[in-house]
């Protein structure tokens, strides 16, 4: 599946490939994670739109990046690392309601997890998309990211995930499936 996304910062590598990674979240198993991701960001929906009509058959998702800053982020992003991706499949009785609520609340959550270097949250956007790939559309994805699989496990494991799953509760009337899947990042460029 190829993920583009985006965005209009600087600092964001270009593409990164996501395959899966083994840790365990005390309260989720969302059975067999995607065999692999490719996400890839652009500066312009234009830019998006030439580059899928160039990927040629699969599913393909378009969406806008949401940047959160982090207490410690990389100084310099590193060629792998961990990454839990979330999506939320959808809908929510009110779209723009479950967004709002999830953007003002989650993320000063999030960003307290312990050792998370980087947080992104992600919301559809219109884009055309060439009749040669199948469009895919969730409510939002998110993503943190981790130097290693043991720093997300100690992560998933703290006070600060109790916190986030007591917002969730909170989280105005949804309904379809929300998935999380630990993975290796490997950026490509």
């Amino acid at each position: 599946m190829f993920t583009l996304f985006l965005s209009r910062l600087a600092d964001i590598p270009g593409a990164l490939q996501y395959t899966p990674d083994q840790v365990r979240d005390p309260y989720l198993d969302d059975g067999v994670p995607p065999g692999g991701v490719t996400q890839i960001y652009f500066d312009s929906v234009g830019a998006l739109e030439r580059a899928a009509g160039e990927l040629g058959e699969g599913e393909v998702e378009a969406m806008a990046v949401h940047r959160f800053a982090v207490p410690e982020p990389w100084p310099r992003v590193p060629s792998s690392y961990c990454t839990y991706l979330v999506a939320y499949e959808g809908p929510a009785n009110d779209e723009a309601a479950w967004l709002a609520y999830y953007l003002k609340h989650h993320p000063p959550l999030m960003r307290k997890l312990p050792q998370i270097r980087e947080l992104e949250i992600c919301t559809p956007i219109d884009w055309r998309c060439p009749p040669s790939l199948r469009r895919v559309r969730h409510l939002q994805r998110n993503k943190v990211a981790f130097d290693s699989a043991e720093a997300l496990a100690a992560a998933l494991n703290s006070p600060v995930r109790t916190d986030m799953r007591a917002d969730f509760a909170q989280f105005p009337p949804y309904r379809g499936r929300v998935t999380h899947y630990a993975m290796t990042t490997r950026v490509l460029g």
